[in-house]
């Protein structure tokens, strides 16, 4: 869940998988259409999966139970449509509702590109030679603006450094990839990998996992405290009050998750100083976990502001 709501910046819409199979809602289906109702994301298609598993009466059931659970929801009027998988039934159906019910939105191209890094690794194998290794590369999606190779980037906060601030790193994309293979240019829209010549010891391991990525001078200023607006989850499983300063807590915001500290919280608005800065626009969507047990809980969410 902290995922999905920390990430909400890159998402258009969502499919709502629930298997018929299943007594509807199951705890983690209840919390997913929690995120949805969260994040004010209208643009649904409902999946019910599994079909083939249960009866024809019982399909129906289990349709019934799908529309009383999305009820004054966000996702009260979506499609429903029944899916089996394995035989590829109804799947052209799912594709027709994504694309009528999830439009494309319009994309600045023209803007500054931003990307948040949700994956950083190195692809050279042991034992290569010197001569041929590659640069390290990192994966993640553009949210606005477009990239080609040859065009120089830099990323914020930087390399981690132990007991000091994160050093910001400047390179060059050297190539760019997606699912079908290598690209010109990329722009919003999907995943994308993006080649760079930074030494791949740098990106090993998702050591960059977090960082914005952009022109260089455009990127968000970076910041070891936020002020966010505050609102709880409503939680049956445990009890969840306001935070209160002092209070340890992680922070899950874009692509980069954190530990902070409550330094203020008064009406609805608090204070977190971070652990490990991160680089973010105004009125990001930031969720927070508290501890409760052995186990860090999702107990409420805001916007930066």
């Amino acid at each position: 869940m902290t995922t999905v709501i920390s990430a909400s910046s890159i998402m258009d819409g969502a499919l709502l998988l629930i298997a018929a199979n299943e007594e509807c809602p199951m705890p983690q289906t209840a919390e997913h259409l929690m995120v949805l109702n969260i994040l004010g994301i209208k643009n649904i298609v409902v999946v019910q999966t599994k079909v083939d598993l249960v009866s024809k009466e019982k399909a129906k059931e289990h349709y019934a139970q799908i529309k009383e659970f999305l009820k004054g929801s966000v996702a009260e009027n979506a499609p429903i449509i029944p899916v089996i998988a394995n035989h590829g039934i109804n799947v052209g159906e799912v594709a027709r509702a994504i694309q009528e019910f999830i439009p494309t939105p319009n994309k600045d191209l023209d803007a500054p590109p931003l990307l948040y890094v949700s994956r950083s690794f190195d692809v050279n194998k042991p034992g290569v030679e010197v001569s041929s290794i590659k640069g390290g590369v990192v994966g993640g999606s553009l949210l606005r603006g477009r990239l080609k190779p040859g065009d120089a980037v830099e990323f914020l906060p930087g390399i981690d450094r132990e007991g000091k601030q994160p050093k910001p790193v400047a390179t060059e994309v050297s190539s760019l990839m997606c699912e079908s293979g290598p690209l010109k240019e990329a722009h919003s829209g999907g995943l994308i990998a993006l080649g760079t010549n930074l030494d791949p010891s740098l990106t090993k391991g998702d050591s960059l996992t977090g960082c914005a990525v952009g022109t260089p001078g455009s990127l968000p200023k970076v910041s070891a405290e936020l002020e966010i607006t505050y609102s709880p989850i409503e939680r049956t499983e445990f009890d969840n009050p306001p935070p209160k300063p002092g209070e340890p807590i992680v922070v899950s915001v874009q692509t980069s998750t954190t530990v902070g500290i409550v330094a203020n919280y008064k009406k609805g608005n608090a204070v977190i100083k971070l652990k490990k800065p991160v680089a973010v626009e105004e009125g990001s969507t930031v969720a927070l976990s508290r501890r409760v047990g052995q186990r860090w809980r999702l107990c409420g969410w805001g916007k930066t502001k």
